[in-house]
């Protein structure tokens, strides 16, 4: 092996290091890092321009600015008040509504912007409740993974997916992963209210006053509802058509965007632009340039090589060698990142004589969005969820979550097996 390459390595293992350590920022940590991979010439810059892919930068730049928007509205507190008034302020009722609608919004947001949407909701009926929130943010971590399983914009590693793979069109995603992402979720539930229900009783005049809460009242600006609806609706509905309109995803999210910022006016753009999390954006720039001095030295096809040499080439034992590596590693580490390595590894195995790619993309995507509720650092909504947790007092304790999540998730990727199985393999 090359002089390069073993720089390449050494650099992206001690940036791997230090994501995980969270002693420096991710974003700082990976943007060093792919400046060292230009630096020290194991890429040159247009090289590494070259690697990042730019369609998943904007369509997570477009869904931010039209999430960002539409909440100012008051909308996602409304839909969290009616369904708590639905469930009669039953407490055990109202986590699974609100899991229920995480998992839905996760979907056809994506997971980091519901739970940031999700989380002051929830502790503001958690407290006119008068009980601890906690169960009611553990399960809509776990939900806000599973359903951001389901679409190509739920959740990053399938956005990244998404990207690399053209024939993945957003229909793709919701045929073929959202039927698995529905059936674990719905096993979910019951779980949730067999391991809570002991922990969220409430006095029956704290109920009662969940059933004075006036929903219209956070409705703050009606006329800017009906323009943001209307363009998110819009722009889901381009992601269904995106193949048939030859347009890629991130086209339709920033036209969606766009068009709501034009009937919104100039005084939301620069506000919007303010929102946009910039952090996470060059934290993917980074990334994307750290994993190119990987392919460009040669290191990830023999890393697929070496993949195809333990299983003998089998396509059931490397979809569920991925399906299963995704899960433990995502637990682990962040999802993120181990997505950028493992998509060009299985793009390499595809010109080593693997035929039908189909099921490893499956399987990638199920092992890193469902392995991300192994721990609290397994992904994005989860370290998010946590720390907005502990500003209000309640702190999530890394083994209490463990607890409840690394047991879930191996039922959920082991149902996931079984549907990759029958699916794709027999």
């Amino acid at each position: 092996m090359e002089q390069q390459a073993y720089w390449a390595i050494g650099i992206f293992l001690v940036i791997y290091g230090l994501i995980i350590s969270e002693k420096i920022h991710r974003t700082i940590v990976a943007m060093i890092g792919g400046i060292l991979m230009v630096v020290l010439g194991i890429v040159d810059q247009e090289t590494a321009i070259h690697h990042i892919d730019f369609n998943t930068l904007g369509l997570l730049v477009g869904m931010m600015i039209i999430v960002n928007i539409s909440a100012e509205t008051g909308i996602f507190k409304y839909i969290a008040i009616v369904s708590a008034k639905r469930a009669k302020g039953d407490p055990v009722r109202i986590m699974i509504s609100l899991a229920l609608i995480t998992a839905v919004g996760s979907a056809f947001l994506d997971n980091v912007t519901t739970v940031l949407l999700m989380v002051p909701v929830t502790l503001s009926i958690t407290r006119q409740l008068g009980i601890n929130p906690l169960p009611y943010l553990i399960t809509q971590i776990l939900s806000s993974n599973i359903g951001g399983t389901a679409t190509l914009i739920g959740d990053p590693p399938n956005i990244m997916i998404g990207s690399a793979v053209k024939e993945l069109t957003f229909m793709a995603f919701i045929v073929n992963l959202a039927p698995i992402a529905a059936i674990i979720m719905a096993v979910h539930i019951f779980i949730f209210r067999v391991l809570f229900r002991k922990q969220v009783q409430a006095a029956q005049e704290r109920q009662q006053s969940i059933m004075e809460l006036d929903e219209k009242e956070v409705l703050s600006d009606r006329k800017l509802l009906i323009k943001s609806m209307s363009a998110l609706g819009i722009t889901i509905i381009g992601f269904f058509l995106h193949q048939a309109l030859h347009l890629e995803s991130a086209t339709v999210a920033l036209a969606g965007a766009f068009l709501l910022l034009l009937l919104t006016g100039e005084h939301a753009m620069e506000e919007a632009f303010a929102k946009v999390e910039w952090m996470t954006i060059f934290f993917f720039v980074g990334l994307f340039v750290l994993v190119s001095g990987l392919i460009e030295t040669g290191v990830i096809a023999r890393l697929a090589a070496q993949a195809i040499e333990t299983t003998g080439g089998d396509l059931v034992a490397t979809s569920m060698l991925i399906l299963w590596i995704s899960a433990i590693a995502s637990a682990f580490l962040d999802n993120i990142p181990f997505v950028a390595t493992m998509i060009p590894m299985i793009q390499e195995m595809g010109t080593m004589g693997v035929s039908d790619l189909e099921p490893l993309w499956w399987s990638l995507a199920l092992g890193a969005c469902l392995g991300g509720n192994g721990t609290l650092i397994g992904a994005s909504a989860n370290l998010i969820v946590a720390g907005m947790s502990a500003r209000e007092g309640y702190p999530i304790k890394f083994v209490t979550f463990m607890k409840y999540g690394f047991p879930l998730m191996l039922l959920s990727v082991a149902m996931a097996s079984v549907y990759v199985y029958f699916r794709y393999l027999m």
